[in-house]
């Protein structure tokens, strides 16, 4: 499924996105709920069962309330989700040393937020094509912009660099989220699904080989790793995700070099 941010009152939203901490504090007794533990809950229903499963009821249960007891909080499940995916971003990590060059501090950017993505997999069903615009986002954004400005390629180039790498990121760990969300809600494996289908291949396309040698060629060559416990298509996602990031990176440095030149 695919959620759209921004769903819900646009002043109301941008006023919980931006609040300050102290906002919340009230003299008197601390109430049993705050907006904090609210989002904090919600995001565990999400990392647990996924996004489908969210829904103010389920988080007012998992907080042992009702769902109208949210509502003085946030005033529906749309502004819950703005604030749910703006706080999860604020886990990433704000700096990477430059002392070494732009391309090692990059890669660990790269890395860092595929991991994130994948510890969070909900995080990749909230659409891109309206942002948050809230302050972690914004964090997230300036800490990949202090690393792509080391390459000092011009601003108009630097926008469609910035797109490519966080498509490329997205893009590689939403392969995994999906595979692992297919193995999870169909209750069948990968391998299992393999396993199945392949001899039925061979018994309906007998000349596939001569058909598609290219396709044969390449699938013939499995993805590198050690790991038998991890699923082939995990393993083969990241192998194209560690190869895929050199190439990218590969060509960020000839864009600087022709820039140069």
């Amino acid at each position: 499924m695919v959620v759209y941010a921004g769903q819900g009152d646009a002043r109301r939203s941008m006023a919980l996105l931006w609040r300050r901490p102290d906002e919340e504090a009230k003299p008197g007794p601390k109430p049993g709920l705050s907006l904090d533990v609210i989002v904090d809950a919600a995001i565990g229903v999400a990392d647990e069962h996924g996004m489908a499963a969210l829904s103010m009821r389920a988080v007012g249960e998992r907080l042992g309330r009702t769902a109208m007891a949210l509502y003085t909080y946030v005033p529906n499940k749309a502004e819950l989700i703005d604030l749910m995916y703006d706080k999860v971003l604020g886990e990433l990590p704000g700096d990477y040393p430059l002392d070494d060059g732009w391309r090692p501090a990059l890669t660990a950017w790269a890395r860092d937020t595929r991991a994130f993505y994948l510890w969070h997999p909900w995080v990749l069903q909230v659409s891109q094509a309206r942002p948050v615009l809230g302050p972690n986002e914004f964090r997230m954004l300036e800490t990949l912009l202090r690393i792509l400005r080391e390459t000092g390629l011009d601003v108009q180039v630097l926008r469609g660099v910035v797109g490519a790498v966080v498509q490329f990121v997205r893009g590689s760990a939403d392969v995994i989220a999906d595979v692992r969300r297919a193995a999870r809600d169909t209750g069948v494996s990968d391998e299992e699904w393999w396993y199945a289908r392949s001899p039925v291949l061979e018994e309906v396309a007998p000349d596939f080989a001569a058909r598609f040698p290219l396709a044969t060629w390449l699938g013939a060559e499995q993805a590198p790793g050690d790991d038998d416990c991890t699923p082939y298509l995990e393993r083969e996602a990241e192998w194209n995700f560690t190869v895929g990031l050199d190439v990218l990176l590969d060509g960020i440095e000839v864009t600087i070099a022709r820039s140069v030149g």
